[in-house]
């Protein structure tokens, strides 16, 4: 146990999970996306659905989604802030015993169009954990560089990547794949030690078997 897990991040209270937890769940969502959001329907689970007026979870949420960290005074007028910037943020409120109780769902839209389903967890001390991107399972908690790859699932694209990414001297922390069945649809998710340079992202999204390969970094 490090000293971050026993005194907390630094934040706006009143709530390390419902607060600085939530702003850095908005925060993944839109490096996730990866543009400006114009459109967010956040529903919330358990204790998120129960208390987050009184704890202004709905307040850091949308902090999150407009980039303000959770140390960010203007936290308390990110509703307002989200108006004035064109972002329209919808709550609303669900039940599910099988998720954490502290589970945020973004449907968002981006600027650009771009459209994505996150599902992720504030799991305490302002930690989180992202464990659904579309019909993806995942397991990702923003400490590291991530590189997602969307891809067609056939032999040889997994290890095209991870050559490519040693030539660079691109190091991988920790990898995982998510398909949605054999000969489909699949995601590669790349834990990394730096980021990927931006030649090298493009090399990857001119592979044909490429959908989209994105770098979500946590500021």
């Amino acid at each position: 146990m490090g000293l971050f897990d026993i005194i907390g991040p630094v934040m706006i209270g009143p709530s390390s999970s419902h607060t600085a937890g939530a702003a850095r769940l908005g925060k993944m969502a839109r490096a996730i996306l990866g543009e400006k959001p114009v459109s967010a329907v956040i529903s919330l689970y358990g204790s998120f659905a129960r208390n987050y007026k009184g704890h202004g979870t709905d307040k850091a949420l949308a902090a999150g989604l407009l980039g303000i960290s959770a140390d960010d005074t203007r936290i308390k007028d990110a509703l307002t802030l989200a108006g004035l910037s064109g972002v329209q943020i919808t709550f609303e409120t669900r039940e599910n015993s099988d998720v954490h109780p502290n589970t945020a769902e973004f449907d968002l839209v981006g600027a650009a169009g771009r459209k994505v389903r996150i599902i992720g967890a504030s799991v305490g001390g302002g930690r989180i954990i992202i464990t659904g991107i579309n019909e993806y399972q995942v397991e990702l908690t923003g400490d590291y560089t991530t590189l997602l790859v969307v891809y067609k699932d056939e032999p040889g694209i997994v290890a095209g990547i991870t050559q490519v990414l040693a030539r660079e001297n691109v190091n991988i922390a920790f990898m995982r794949v998510s398909r949605r069945g054999k000969g489909g649809q699949a995601m590669m998710i790349l834990e990394l030690d730096q980021p990927v340079p931006d030649k090298t992202l493009e090399e990857i999204n001119s592979a044909s078997s490429i959908e989209s390969a994105i770098m979500v970094q946590m500021p």
